[in-house]
């Protein structure tokens, strides 16, 4: 019998985090909302943006959009504290993952957009832009802040106490809400062209699976049109809001993003 020929490759530290969040995550009452967009006119306009040398991306405008309507609906993206009450925080923090590469590899880094509530589209753009151009040495995990000690300790840590760790940030509402914000949008579905939805895992009470945007005919005022549709899967943390609720900011979501507003 031969031999087969293999190799072994290092996982990067940051998806260590990621495989601690996916644990943690399946421990949350999360809902899942799946659902799709016609965001034909939006994209338009935002094409007309650029030309008009506004630089404001599609997932940068999104972020947005979401910011604003949870400020309208904020106990979406509230914590739950000691199991008898909410803690909702006025500014919506959003956790995003931004591809860099560290010498050969491209590694996810996490950045999360303070206030993206109080921020324009392109200010948001902006941040995200400057974020990608930063330059990191290899002992870097975050951006727009030096790494703590502590921080580039919890890698080297065994993963039941790394898990430990996010079990009890989360018992402790402030701390989250200072190390990772109060919402999470990954954008890992825009990469390619998939039909269908990816259900992705979280800790934050409230987070966004941004999936393709796909033309597919659509029938308006009984004519079929190409239009384009964006999917996007929802997670609800049903500990902080219940069902009716949760439709209406859907709902109002919904309305904004295919009627391009906050452009």
């Amino acid at each position: 019998m031969t031999t087969p020929n293999y190799k072994f490759q290092k996982i990067v530290h940051t998806r260590i985090a990621t495989f601690d969040i996916f644990e943690v995550g399946m421990g949350k009452h999360h809902i899942s909302a799946m659902l799709e967009f016609d965001v034909t006119e939006s994209r338009a306009r935002l094409r007309e943006l650029r030309k008009k040398g506004v630089p404001v991306s599609f997932n940068a405008w999104l972020i947005r959009v979401i910011a604003t309507v949870l400020e309208k609906y904020p106990e979406s993206a509230a914590y739950v504290y000691n199991r008898k009450k909410l803690i909702i925080f006025e500014d919506i923090n959003v956790s995003i993952i931004v591809e860099k590469k560290i010498g050969e590899t491209k590694v996810p880094i996490p950045l999360v957009i303070e206030k993206a509530n109080k921020k324009s589209a392109a200010e948001i753009s902006a941040e995200i832009e400057a974020a990608k151009n930063q330059e990191l040495k290899k002992g870097d995990i975050v951006l727009k802040k030096q790494s703590s000690a502590s921080q580039r300790l919890y890698y080297q840590l065994p993963g039941f106490i790394r898990r430990l760790f996010w079990r009890l940030l989360l018992k402790n509402p402030k701390a989250a809400f200072r190390t990772m914000g109060n919402v999470s949008v990954t954008s890992v579905g825009m990469i390619g062209k998939v039909n269908g939805w990816f259900i992705h895992k979280s800790v934050h009470p409230i987070s966004f699976g941004v999936g393709s945007v796909l033309v597919k005919p659509v029938a308006i005022n009984s004519e079929v049109k190409p239009r384009e549709m964006l999917n996007m899967t929802v997670l609800v943390d049903h500990d902080v809001i219940d069902g009716a609720p949760m439709v209406r900011f859907l709902g109002d979501l919904t309305e904004c993003i295919e009627n391009g507003r906050e452009i």
